[in-house]
């Protein structure tokens, strides 16, 4: 029996949740990365890829469960998703290693790939006209504001829960869970639609993930194993398989392969699209040019919203030195910005273009990222970052929503699974390729400029390496114990620390960096809508 109109927006509470479980374990361990280092042994690639394990499943698999949702259920496949997601989440918090933490931590990201689109096509289906906008608006800004609460709360438990906080961080995604589950069993409408026959596009699937795969690897391990020649110092290896350390490297293979599968992916579902079957992607879905760029524009944008969020915890903790929840209060400034947009969103909707909120979210996140930039330094605090922050909370608030509108508004209701899924997935592709590249920008800068001082201070040969190793294989939480490990090891204290010194004013170098690369990304989405429509929602 569906349910009554007016549970949908109590429904919608429950969605939003959803995909508030989803996004926060995508960003609280930012956070709690100096307590996984510390009590895991983690290196810098290995902390890479806690993070990039959950984002890089996420995206490989958001088309699958788009089009399975659709023929199963939407609601289905939600709950379902939710329910892998709190198991793994468990086993993320009982890990005692990097290998079964990334394993824990690519199981979320399956169940979290079944979370998202199906939340997305739930809201496109149970809400029309100027209700869908707010809607949007609502679902769109509750992603915003989890980004930055993820961190608050991974800090907080990191902080007052002891050593093992971290595995509170999982564990209390349980009773979250459950009560979603509950909630939207109780108050969300089932939504399916009528399937071509020929089955799940299963082979278009298996292309897809490999296609997905490849390039974020490229993208990750190119700073690691060398982006054309294969570097001596460490060698690639898979099983009993070891790449040779003369040559070219396996990284240029690596997105070599990943051009190849993106030619046969397109090949396969246009044949499988001229025989009338099920595709895992409708590529007629970029021939409605709202869809087509607005993706585009989602893309880009994404690749410059949440890379900067993987730099400015590890600066906080390990240069400013702020405790994990202290750090997370800091990126608290850019929840608010977000929940204000959420209700400027909301009342925004049906009387402004959609494209137009879009441009001015985007603008504002410029203008928060180049002021985050520009207060990175071994001598600022923390207070000079909120004001950035928060601006770009609410450019994140506005920009999320609205662009969401943008790019489903033609998309015809039987189509909003796959709809869903790829606009997730182009989000979540532009998401990983964001934090690969900003985080190879910042451990690189941070590897080059400490180098640099380094060889000033006269640091050469062997213990110039290996300062740089522990200082970037730790991600910067070497920093605040530096000085006294180079005195124990019998360096004059006064060199230590100007070592010490230098190694803080390095990280921040590269954490600049970053925030210029991600405002660099984030000019070239602003540059990119313009190209939306400037139609209104209407009733």
């Amino acid at each position: 029996m569906a349910k009554l109109a007016r549970f949908r927006w109590i429904g919608l509470v429950f969605v939003s949740m959803a995909i508030s479980l989803v996004i926060i374990d995508g960003t609280i361990v930012n956070t709690i990365f100096p307590s996984l280092i510390q009590a895991l042994n983690l290196s810098s690639t290995e902390v890479q890829w806690v993070q990039e394990s959950y984002v890089l499943v996420f995206a490989s698999l958001l088309l699958v469960w788009g089009s399975i949702a659709d023929r199963i259920g939407r609601r289905l496949l939600l709950v379902i998703g939710i329910i892998l997601f709190i198991g793994s989440s468990m086993w993320c918090g009982l890990s005692d290693s990097a290998s079964t933490l990334i394993i824990a931590r690519i199981l979320q990201g399956i169940g979290g790939s079944m979370v998202l689109p199906t939340t997305l096509s739930l809201v496109n289906a149970n809400f029309q006209g100027r209700e869908r906008g707010i809607a949007f608006a609502v679902w769109g800004s509750t992603i915003g504001g989890m980004v930055a609460l993820g961190p608050v709360l991974g800090g907080w438990l990191a902080t007052d829960f002891g050593k093992d906080g971290w595995r509170l961080a999982f564990n209390i995604n349980l009773p979250i869970g459950l009560l979603i589950v509950i909630g939207l069993l109780l108050f969300m409408n089932e939504s399916k639609v009528a399937q071509r026959e020929g089955g799940l596009d299963i082979l278009g699937a298996a292309i897809s993930v490999v296609m997905f795969l490849t390039l974020v690897f490229g993208l990750i391990e190119g700073r690691a194993y060398g982006w054309w020649n294969a570097k001596t110092d460490n060698q690639f290896v898979l099983g009993d398989f070891k790449w040779p350390t003369d040559g070219i490297s396996v990284i240029p293979v690596s997105l070599a392969i990943s051009v190849v599968f993106f030619a046969l992916f397109t090949l396969w579902e246009r044949r499988r699209e001229r025989l009338h079957q099920n595709v895992l992607l409708d590529l007629d879905l970029f021939k409605i040019a709202s869809f087509r760029n607005g993706s585009i524009a989602a893309l880009i944008i994404s690749m410059g919203e949440f890379g900067v969020l993987f730099a400015l915890p590890l600066w906080l903790q390990n240069v400013v030195g702020l405790s994990p929840v202290s750090s997370g209060l800091v990126l608290l400034w850019l929840a608010g910005g977000a929940f204000l947009a959420s209700g400027a969103g909301g009342a925004m909707s049906g009387k402004v273009a959609p494209a137009v909120a879009v441009r001015l979210g985007v603008l504002l996140e410029l203008v928060g990222v180049i002021a985050v930039g520009l207060a990175i330094g071994t001598d600022s605090g923390w207070g000079w970052v909120a004001p950035g922050l928060f601006f770009y909370g609410i450019g994140i608030g506005l920009a999320t929503a609205q662009l969401t509108g943008v790019i489903m508004i033609d998309v015809p209701v039987q189509k909003a699974g796959q709809a869903s899924g790829s606009q997730s997935t182009v989000r979540q592709i532009g998401s990983a390729l964001g934090i690969a590249v900003l985080g190879t920008i910042l451990f690189s800068a941070t590897q080059g400029v400490l180098e640099s001082k380094l060889t000033d201070l006269n640091v050469t040969g062997a213990q110039q390496s290996n300062i740089v190793k522990v200082v970037v294989d730790s991600a910067g939480g070497a920093i605040p114990q530096l000085e006294a490990g180079l005195v124990s090891q019998h360096v004059p204290q006064p060199v230590a620390a100007s070592i010490a010194t230098a190694s803080g004013q390095s990280f921040s170098e590269g954490s600049r960096w970053t925030a210029i690369a991600a405002a660099f990304f984030l000019l070239l989405g602003l540059l990119s809508t313009f190209n939306l429509s400037a139609r209104k929602h209407t009733d």
